[in-house]
């Protein structure tokens, strides 16, 4: 654990990112004080996503179409319109 003032991690960036490598971990001072800890970022781990499945997708879209109001189709929509 190394330890660096709030202005020599301003003006020395690149030396804070070397220790920082080396060290894995920065303490900020101010005034001989503790203020800050820098530490390596690290992606979230996120679950990896499912395989589209179509068949699964149209039950599903079954299932949800089922529970809605009938609405008029596109083609009757259409016809309508150019009929007035």
């Amino acid at each position: 654990m190394a330890t660096m003032t709030v202005r020599d991690v301003r003006l020395k960036w690149p030396e804070a990112e070397r220790i920082l490598a080396h060290e894995g971990e920065i303490v900020v001072t101010r005034d001989s004080k503790p203020v800050a800890r820098i530490l390596p970022y690290r992606a979230p781990r996120t679950a990896p996503r499912k395989r589209f499945d179509p068949k699964q997708h149209a039950a599903w879209l079954r299932r949800f179409w089922k529970t809605q109001p009938a609405q008029p189709r596109t083609d009757d929509l259409l016809r309508r319109e150019r009929d007035e």
